[in-house]
């Protein structure tokens, strides 16, 4: 039976008319969607178009000011995840629901432990976590602590823990993000299980390619209002049409110019090794230029450059910025030298998000508008505003907290408060994950003005093409080295994956 076969039969589950506004914004108006049994339906939409709300309200996170949530022809009130695991809901949500000092296991059977003689059976729970993990194929033990995990293996443990529910519609809210190649595919693998075996799948992602790869069906949001209903097949200059309002002319719109060549580079890294996870790293920045770091998860890239910026401690090396050392294990120093890091956890490291954003926007420049132990409020806000505005952050005001902007304008809060501290080296990891179409672009014409300016950036990305189209040249790492650099013609996906997976030598790339 195919997708358009199984949609003659009633939905299992159907939003009807629903409405919701929090403070200052309405972020659902009358929306209509369904899900039926075995179809991927993917929803579309700029960040804070609305669908993080649809599917919270899915969910039972949420409730409708007005519609109402349908469960097998049924009216139903969802209070919370236990009530949506009754009904057969599933959401792995864009933020992680997970618990870092816990085991892994512990978090994928969280509050519904397997039991023996009324104990908690941790030997099945256990084995259970280990059969659950090598379905989606991550390499993790069970008894590892969460907070060891990076952000990619998370996301994997988070779709784990869905899959452990068996549910009838799973909600996957930007679940490939972080994620790289074999990761994506080996998730694709599994939706598509899940969609032959009759579960359906409502599938947000900001990754266009991935809309007629996996999905049958899509639905657009903006500004809270379904706005199309369309084949997965459409064409992928009309979706981003109808998610923004406008064409976008180029997706990547890298503007390359000179390249300071003269004087020492902006950073310089030499013999970088900390034990287990990477060793004998070294690489150059210069004003005017992107470079970017690409390799597969667990590669090292991201302890990279949080070592660099002094995040972590590394063993052996030595990093200079301009010229000088840079004491190692020492973010005030970094900060002093004009190095600035956006961290792939922007809701655990790059904000406070109990903060407004206008105080998020100020935290690097607070010491510097401080006179005699006085904080020149009026100054900041007034900075903060700007900030806000040339970044095109959409929000009620200044005063709103960070927490409940669109995972969008979170990112883009966290990289305002480096541009207004005049960072001359950004370090920016996983710039653009969760991010839509349009705010990538504008998170890319603020690197050309950085870069224009002398500024030089160092960009961690899993998207592939992110890499390619946005940096000057290209490292790669594989298993904690620096495999290989790519610059110009050289730097193709195929060369790309040829050094992340240890197959290809740089001279071998050469030839």
């Amino acid at each position: 039976m195919t997708p358009s076969d199984r949609r003659s039969s009633a939905p299992i589950v159907r939003a009807e008319g629903v409405t919701k506004a929090f403070p200052g914004v309405v972020a659902l108006d009358g929306v209509d969607f369904e899900v039926h049994a075995g179809e991927v339906h993917v929803l579309l939409g700029e960040n804070g178009a609305g669908k993080s709300t649809l599917i919270r309200l899915l969910a039972g996170a949420h409730r409708p000011d007005r519609g109402r949530i349908v469960v097998d022809g049924r009216p139903v009130r969802v209070h919370g995840a236990q009530d949506a695991e009754r009904l057969g809901i599933a959401t792995i949500h864009q933020e992680f629901h997970l618990v870092p000092d816990l085991t892994v296991a512990e978090n994928l059977f969280l509050g519904r432990p397997p039991r023996r003689f009324g104990l908690v059976d941790r030997a099945r729970m256990e084995a259970d976590a280990a059969d659950l993990l090598a379905r989606v194929g991550v390499d993790v033990s069970p008894r590892a602590r969460l907070r060891e995990l990076g952000v990619a293996r998370r996301q994997m443990v988070e779709i784990a823990k869905a899959l452990s529910v068996r549910a009838r519609v799973l909600v996957m809210d930007e679940p490939t993000a972080v994620l790289t190649g074999g990761e994506v595919e080996r998730l694709f693998a599994i939706v598509r299980r899940l969609r032959a075996d009759g579960v359906g799948v409502v599938f947000i992602t900001h990754k266009l390619e991935e809309v007629a790869e996996l999905g049958d069906r899509v639905t657009v949001l903006r500004d809270g209002r379904s706005v199309a209903r369309v084949p997965a097949g459409t064409d992928r200059d009309e979706l981003v049409r109808l998610m923004v309002g406008r064409s976008i002319e180029a997706q990547y719109p890298r503007e390359r110019g000179p390249v300071d060549a003269d004087g020492p580079p902006l950073l310089r890294v030499r013999g970088l090794r900390r034990a287990g996870a990477f060793d004998g790293v070294g690489f150059e920045v210069r004003g005017g230029e992107v470079v970017g770091l690409a390799g597969l998860v667990g590669a090292g890239r991201t302890e990279v450059v949080r070592a660099v910026f002094g995040a972590d401690a590394y063993d052996h090396g030595s990093v200079h910025v301009r010229g000088a050392p840079l004491p190692r294990h020492d973010v005030a120093a970094s900060l002093a030298a004009g190095v600035g890091f956006v961290p792939e956890d922007r809701k655990g490291q790059g904000l406070v998000l109990g903060a407004s954003v206008g105080e998020n926007l100020g935290l690097v420049t607070l010491r510097r508008a401080s006179r005699g132990g006085l904080v020149d409020r009026a100054g900041q806000r007034r900075a903060a505003a700007a900030m806000a505005a040339r970044l095109g952050v959409r929000m009620a005001g200044l005063d709103q907290p960070a927490r409940t902007l669109s995972g969008g304008n979170q990112q883009k809060v966290a990289i305002g408060k480096w541009l207004l501290a005049g960072s001359r080296l950004l370090i920016l990891d996983e710039p653009t994950r969760g991010v839509d179409v349009g705010a990538k672009v504008e998170i890319y014409r603020l690197v050309n003005e950085l870069t224009a300016a002398g500024h030089g950036v160092l960009m961690v990305s899993s998207d592939l093409p992110e890499v390619l189209g946005m940096s000057d040249r290209v490292l790669v790492m594989c298993r904690g080295r620096l495999a290989g650099e790519l610059a110009g013609d050289a730097a193709t996906q195929d060369a790309v994956m040829a050094l992340a997976v240890g197959s290809a030598r740089p001279a071998d790339l050469a030839r």
